[in-house]
């Protein structure tokens, strides 16, 4: 069973950065697509980025400049980095799992929808 255990979140001031981090476990696939998503209590869920086994990255196009995902080299801890925090991306952040590849390459993968594991959520808030 895959595990996955977000941390590395807080309250930050606007314009300050942040880098969440996201512990995996339970699997040992070598081809995989993770993803990034946040939420705000009574809005729906949106897909911040994703990145697959080979390294290879996408982002929303809100994301796009300011986030950044990378994983470490044993691929067991997926990362975060926010930049330039505003206070509009206060939200409860979760990291996701697929140990497949389809939906990893297609434009599906920003809904969460095909991603069956998930972490608990680190909470970001920024103040002005």
């Amino acid at each position: 069973q895959v595990q996955l255990v977000e941390s590395g979140g807080g309250s930050v001031q606007a314009g300050g950065s942040l880098r969440l981090s996201c512990a995996v476990s339970g699997h040992a696939r070598s081809a995989y697509c993770m993803g990034w998503f946040r939420q705000v209590p009574g809005k729906e869920r949106e897909g911040v980025g994703r990145i697959d086994s080979d390294g290879l990255t996408a982002y929303a196009e809100s994301a796009k400049g300011r986030f950044a995902i990378s994983q470490d080299n044993a691929k067991t801890t997926l990362f975060l980095q926010i930049n330039s925090l505003k206070p509009e991306d206060t939200a409860m952040y979760y990291c996701a799992a697929d140990l497949f590849l389809t939906n990893c390459y297609s434009d599906s993968w920003i809904t969460g929808q095909y991603f069956p594991f998930w972490g608990q959520g680190t909470q970001v808030t920024v103040y002005s």
